[in-house]
């Protein structure tokens, strides 16, 4: 009994060795199977950790191209930037120039409108000159037909009067109508100007002259001797009572006809001591002073001479 207790303990035994003996390997097992999972995944993680690192640093690469190419970008703005600006400001400018073009074309071209108008003004104003030339050469040849005829009607008289050779102006004494300071007529006077004013009106009035008549005017005059009003008055009042006499058809002086004439042409002035007669020491001649003048203007003389002022004035401010 106490051998067969004894080979069950060694049997028992032997069994637990074997078991632990198994238990051992398979733990050995597992610890070598463990450790080379362990180890395959270390690997593994280093692998990982060094293609997370190539990926970190190719990350930064690209990161540092990425940046370098932003700043290349934003460089490339600013220059874009700036040329952009510049565009504008050029821009600007050239419209500017393109505004200062069209109103300098503006400028030359209302300039030359006014040069085109002026030079047709001009070329009017030429044409006008023309006709009034004609008409003024025509006017001054029978003005000098006037004077002639005039000059050859009383240069031979006794009558003592004066025709002045540019003008056509006759100048008689007044001593020979009014006594000193005086307009009545005297007798003397009145005979002079029966004698005087049909003859006168005989060449003014022809058929020949007529038609340039504009005007005949009775002027009178007087020396310095006292006030200009006086003289005014004076020179007037004498002035009008020759017109009265020859125009009453009562003195027999003029035709019915030619007072009718006379009337629609006549005028009376006083001129004072307005136009004095010097004397050759360029002295004042009392005598001569006082005196009557009768003149003549012919028709389209004052319109010559306001178109030679036109013209004038129009050359003067050209220059």
């Amino acid at each position: 009994m106490g051998s067969r207790h004894h080979r069950k303990l060694d049997e028992e035994t032997s069994y637990w060795l074997s078991y632990s003996d198994m238990m051992a390997g398979l733990l050995l097992c597992f610890v070598l199977i463990i450790s080379f999972t362990l180890l395959q995944a270390k690997v593994q993680f280093d692998l990982d950790e060094a293609k997370l690192i190539g990926k970190e640093n190719e990350l930064i690469i690209q990161s540092d191209a990425l940046e370098k190419e932003r700043q290349t970008i934003a460089s490339q703005q600013r220059l874009l930037d700036q040329q952009t600006l510049t565009m504008s400001q050029q821009q600007k400018t050239l419209e500017e120039q393109e505004e200062e073009l069209i109103r300098q074309e503006n400028a030359i071209k209302m300039q030359s409108d006014e040069i085109a108008k002026q030079q047709k003004m001009m070329e009017e104003l030429r044409k006008t000159l023309a006709d009034q030339q004609i008409k003024l050469d025509n006017i001054i040849g029978v003005r000098g037909e006037l004077i002639e005829a005039l000059k050859k009607e009383f240069d031979k008289s006794n009558m003592n009067i004066l025709v002045d050779e540019q003008t056509g102006a006759i100048t008689f004494d007044s001593s020979i109508l009014y006594e000193y300071g005086r307009d009545e007529l005297k007798d003397s006077g009145k005979e002079f100007l029966k004698e005087f004013m049909p003859r006168y009106l005989r060449i003014l009035m022809s058929r020949e002259y007529k038609p340039y008549v504009a005007e005949i005017m009775i002027e009178g005059h007087t020396d310095d001797s006292g006030t200009y009003i006086y003289n005014l008055d004076l020179s007037q009042r004498r002035a009008l009572s020759v017109a009265k006499y020859v125009l009453d058809e009562e003195n027999n002086v003029l035709s019915t006809s030619q007072i009718n004439e006379l009337e629609n042409i006549l005028t009376v002035n006083g001129k004072s001591y307005s136009n004095p007669i010097f004397d050759s020491k360029g002295e004042i001649d009392p005598d001569a002073s006082r005196r009557v003048e009768f003149l003549f203007r012919l028709k389209d003389e004052e319109m010559i001479q306001e178109m030679m002022d036109i013209l004038s004035a129009e050359m003067e401010g050209r220059q």
